[in-house]
């Protein structure tokens, strides 16, 4: 698998669509056995990079998806086309996964028009690098951390009562946790 090259967006959250070339979000060799019909999957920043990525599979495995992103409407438009390709329903959900009321509405839009939810995939984040911790502004450090930390906390409190047993919650983290990066100090601590 071949490297994408190195690109950088001023505007947040950045705009798959506009990348050159463009991410694979699907494997064209891979063949879905059915493993997730009939289920429901949630998943937060499913318009685009492994969000996309796994709304694809998960459709490929027979699962309904709810798509939640904040504001890249085309994006979101593009992996309802490559979901509802493959056979099963999208829903879209534009907000902020930052404001707990949201949450709450995106589970019960979720359920209410799909009538249930099995998965939810905790997937969303979102990075401002700078160039030294100084620059890290406190609205900047609150935002991170209200994406990256409160959303999934909110996320999860809100799916909690509509996930039966042998249902799952999948949290996505990145490899800056681990390995850490100087110019993404707030992102690399959540």
């Amino acid at each position: 698998m071949s490297q994408q090259p190195s690109q950088h967006q001023e505007r947040r959250p950045g705009i798959e669509s506009e990348m050159r070339p463009r991410p694979q979000a699907q494997d064209p060799a891979y063949r879905g056995t059915g493993k997730l019909r009939d289920k429901v999957a949630l998943i937060t920043g499913g318009d685009s990079g492994i969000g996309r990525a796994v709304a694809i599979a998960f459709a490929r495995e027979g699962a309904n998806i709810a798509v939640v992103y904040l504001n890249e409407h085309n994006d979101a438009e593009e992996t309802r086309r490559l979901v509802e390709s493959e056979g099963p329903a999208c829903l879209l959900i534009a907000g902020d996964i930052g404001d707990e009321a949201f949450c709450q509405e995106a589970v019960r839009q979720t359920v209410g028009e799909l009538g249930r939810l099995d998965v939810l995939v905790n997937n969303a984040g979102e990075q401002h690098p700078q160039e030294s911790i100084a620059q890290v502004s406190k609205e900047q450090l609150e935002r991170t951390f209200r994406t990256n930390i409160f959303g999934q906390f909110f996320m999860t409190k809100a799916a909690l009562p509509h996930l039966k047993e042998g249902s799952t919650i999948i949290n996505t983290t990145s490899v800056t946790a681990y390995k850490g990066n100087p110019q993404l100090i707030d992102y690399a601590s959540t």
